[in-house]
């Protein structure tokens, strides 16, 4: 756990919504004003971020499941998937289903390694289930994203479970509030776990 003593490292309070866990998914680890954080391109679960998949894709031909060939997918390939995520116990933590299948352009860092892994060599109505280890999904967790912010920077009436959006823009949870400050994590909450993605690619562009 590391303790902030110096610099502006307020927080503001922010809702959990909906969330498209897989887009932008990116860890990009810095140093910014001595605590180190993570840049996450895509909506960390709630904190505000917009959660719909990128746009503005070139018009290009597209292979619906009815016209399903002989094309495979590769890298550079604009795919729509419906999928669905589950740990090792179970655990659903994300699905398409019920909404539009995800949009994104294989080998971008749009996803996460181990979603363009699960994509490769599809063709359009295939299905596929990978088990993705934590080293190509969110990766390990990381202790010195655990910090304390001391009373003086901390905004007050939080509580353990609180999601809040750090002044850099990082999102993160509160820990624990006590009398020696607000611990946060700014771990992803998928940090250390191996993820089950169960795969349907729907078209290729």
């Amino acid at each position: 756990m590391r303790e902030v003593r110096e610099g502006r490292y307020t927080a503001s309070r922010c809702t959990v919504s909906g969330m498209r866990i897989l887009l932008n998914r990116r860890f990009r680890a810095r140093l910014l004003g001595g605590v180190a954080v993570l840049t996450l391109a895509l909506a960390l679960a709630g904190c505000g971020a917009d959660n719909a998949p990128a746009s503005g894709t070139p018009a290009t031909e597209t292979l619906p499941a009815a016209e399903k060939g002989g094309r495979m997918v590769k890298s550079g390939d604009t795919v729509s998937v419906h999928y669905r995520g589950t740990l090792d116990d179970g655990t659903e933590f994300d699905s398409s289903r019920g909404r539009e299948p995800l949009s994104f352009t294989v080998g971008s860092g749009q996803v996460i390694p181990g979603f363009d892994d699960a994509v490769m060599g599809l063709k359009v109505g295939d299905k596929n289930t990978v088990r993705v280890e934590p080293a190509r999904a969110y990766g390990e967790r990381r202790p010195d994203l655990v910090i304390l912010f001391p009373p003086a920077q901390a905004l007050g009436g939080l509580k353990a479970g609180d999601h809040v959006k750090l002044s850099n823009g990082q999102a993160a949870v509160v820990l624990n509030v006590d009398a020696s400050g607000v611990t946060v994590d700014a771990n992803h909450m998928l940090a250390g776990k191996a993820l089950t993605f169960e795969v349907e690619l729907v078209s290729i562009k």
